[in-house]
Formats: structure tokens, C-alpha cells, sequence
């Protein structure tokens, strides 16, 4: 990429602006040094009101093929339900534009290879899958600590991701769609685990779960809590617990342990610094959402995903997911499904 290019502001266009996706497009729009959102596209009517609201003056279309035609637009950046994500990559590819896509790559493993052997034909575009968590500055800490072997050889990762009980269901109706607590929460888990223990390969797992409060969830072979384990290559092992029924917020955290020490990210997901102190004891306010708890790191992953784009083929400055990565998130989530509605262990 030659230097007229690099300097230049990388445009954007955001698809889907649902709870995620206006989060997205405001950081695009005004934090993110380098980038500028040029177009945003959703079907609805009152998303795209919001984005002439909101945003500054996007072009704004209700179909994606359009905004893929759009000459002015260098990237697309997917918000979109999981079950359009591969064949909105593969587009994205094909009409030559940069792409970002939320997680999950793909609900289905074959779909996956396909977006796989789609991008190998275009090494000049990056493609990347939003597994933010490798952002945010405590997990990033932690990976280089580990990586400059302070708990000398990591080998156990215990990680998990529960979310404030929601009375109104959102995941229930999600839950046709949504494949399950594991490819929809614990993929995040398993993103971490295998990028803190060195990317290993997964060997056999074995999932179990509990419908405690949401008994919709039955109809579809889901629960609102579960329970895992993975067994990797090399003697490694992550543990794993997803919960949709938490009274005190999102509480997302992941201990590490190697063969000289450990470490904790996040073990309490307090909201700020402020104790309280009164009659019930000491205690803090806790991250409501994972949109709190992970603000930063969304913010992150975009710089870098600019700054990576901008840098050109050689470009190390981005440390995002890969779809490989993501492939074998889908690849673990899946079998952790599996596992959990036949009983049994699953071997990879």
C-alpha cells in the first residue's frame, strides 16, 4: 500500500443497526482515528432514522447489495444476524472491499471452510471476526504477561460468560437462531482459551445444562445455564460456564494457571472503583451489560482493524481473530451443542 494511501481516512460502511450495531457505527463515526463512515444499510425503516439522527450524513441504503456497489465504500463492517455472516463475507470479498464481521463466522462448520477457501483467493483483503475480548486491555495484559512467561507454561484456562437476568426473554425468541448458549456466549470462552493457551487444538469436550428460570428454551434444546469442559492437544484443558440468569450483571471473568503461577482477569465485575459501605456489608456496582464491561474494548478492536488496513499486507498491528480462529470456535461450540443434547462426550 503505497504512503498517499495509508495516510488516507479508511471508509466505511456499518450493515445492521441493531443494539450492537449503532454501538459500532457511533465508535466508527467519532472515535476511531483514521476511519470514515461513509455508508450504513438496514432493512428497517427506523434504524436507518437513526442513523440520519445519529451518524454525520451517511449514504444510507436498505439493501446490502447496494451499499456493496457503493465505489466510495473501502470496508464493510457486519452487524448482522450469525445465519447471514459467511455469504455477507463472501460478498464483501468478491466486491472487493475489506470486511469485519461480528461472531460468530458461521453457525455451521462447513460454511466456515467455505469463507476459508473464499478468502484465500483475495490475500490482499483483511478479513477479521469480532472477538473483542482480545482488546480489552486486562486480557491483553494477561496475554502478554503469560507470553513473557510469568505463570511460566500456561495449561488450564477457566472462563465464563453470564449475563444479567433478562425477565422480558430477548434469547428466548433469539434462541431458533442463535445456536445455542455455547455458539452464542461460550464462543467468546473458547476464543480466549485457545488464544492465552498458545492456539491449541481441541481434542474432545463433554457440555451439560440446566433450564433454571426460562423454560422457552426447552422447545429448542437450549438452557439458560451450562457447563463445560475441552480437553486440548498437549495436556491443556479451559473449563467453561454460561449462565442467561444473573441477578447482578454481566459477569464475565477468566483465570489462567500454568506450571509457575496463575492469574485472574475480571474475577469482579465491578462497574467503577466505588465500595459501598452500609447495613448489608461491604460491596460494588456491578457491569449491567457486556456493552459496559466491554466499552473499551470495542473502541480497540476498530482502531486496530483500521490501522491494520491501512498498513497494507505487512501490517502487524492487528491482533484480532482470524476467520481460522473463528472457524475452530464454531468447530468447538458445535461439539459442546452436541455434547450437551446427546449426554455424551464429543471427540473432535
Amino acid at each position: 500500500m503505497s504512503a498517499a494511501a495509508s495516510t488516507r481516512r479508511l471508509r466505511l460502511g456499518v450493515v445492521g443497526l441493531g443494539r450492537l450495531g449503532k454501538r459500532h457505527a457511533e465508535n466508527l463515526a467519532y472515535r476511531v482515528p483514521g476511519a470514515e463512515l461513509v455508508a450504513a444499510c438496514s432493512p428497517l425503516e427506523e434504524e436507518r432514522r437513526w442513523a440520519r439522527d445519529a451518524l454525520p450524513s451517511p449514504r444510507l441504503y436498505d439493501e446490502y447489495a447496494r451499499l456493496l456497489d457503493d465505489k466510495d465504500v473501502d470496508a464493510v463492517w457486519l452487524v448482522t444476524p450469525s445465519s447471514l455472516h459467511a455469504q455477507q463475507i463472501v460478498d464483501a470479498l468478491r466486491a472487493g472491499k475489506h470486511v469485519f464481521c461480528e461472531k460468530p463466522l458461521s453457525l455451521d462448520l462447513a460454511e466456515c471452510e467455505r469463507v476459508l477457501h473464499e478468502a484465500a483467493q483475495y490475500p490482499h483483503l483483511q478479513a477479521t471476526i469480532g472477538f473483542m475480548r482480545r482488546f480489552d486491555p486486562s486480557y491483553k495484559d494477561a496475554f502478554d504477561k503469560i507470553e513473557a512467561g510469568a505463570i511460566g507454561r500456561p495449561f488450564l484456562v477457566r472462563s465464563q460468560t453470564t449475563d444479567k437476568n433478562d425477565t422480558d426473554g430477548f434469547f428466548v425468541r433469539f434462541a431458533a437462531t442463535s445456536g445455542g448458549i455455547f455458539l452464542d456466549c461460550t464462543v467468546h470462552d473458547i476464543d480466549v482459551a485457545r488464544w492465552l493457551l498458545g492456539k491449541p487444538r481441541a481434542k474432545r469436550v463433554f457440555a451439560a445444562g440446566a433450564v433454571a428460570l426460562h423454560e422457552g428454551l426447552r422447545e429448542f434444546g437450549d438452557v439458560d445455564n451450562g457447563v463445560a469442559i475441552c480437553e486440548f492437544e498437549d495436556g491443556k484443558l479451559a473449563m467453561f460456564y454460561a449462565s442467561r440468569t444473573q441477578a447482578h450483571g454481566n459477569d464475565t471473568h477468566s483465570e489462567v494457571i500454568g506450571t509457575v503461577g496463575g492469574l485472574t482477569i475480571g474475577h469482579n465485575p465491578r462497574a467503577n472503583r466505588v465500595e459501598i459501605y452500609d447495613a448489608t456489608g461491604i460491596r460494588n456496582e456491578c457491569t449491567p451489560t457486556f456493552f459496559d464491561r466491554f466499552e473499551e474494548a470495542f473502541l480497540h478492536e476498530a482502531r486496530a482493524f483500521v490501522a491494520s488496513v491501512q498498513g497494507g499486507a505487512g501490517s502487524t498491528s492487528q491482533a484480532g481473530a482470524t476467520l481460522a480462529d473463528a472457524l475452530e470456535a464454531t468447530r468447538i461450540g458445535n461439539a459442546l451443542r452436541q455434547s450437551l443434547q446427546s449426554g455424551q462426550a464429543v471427540t473432535l
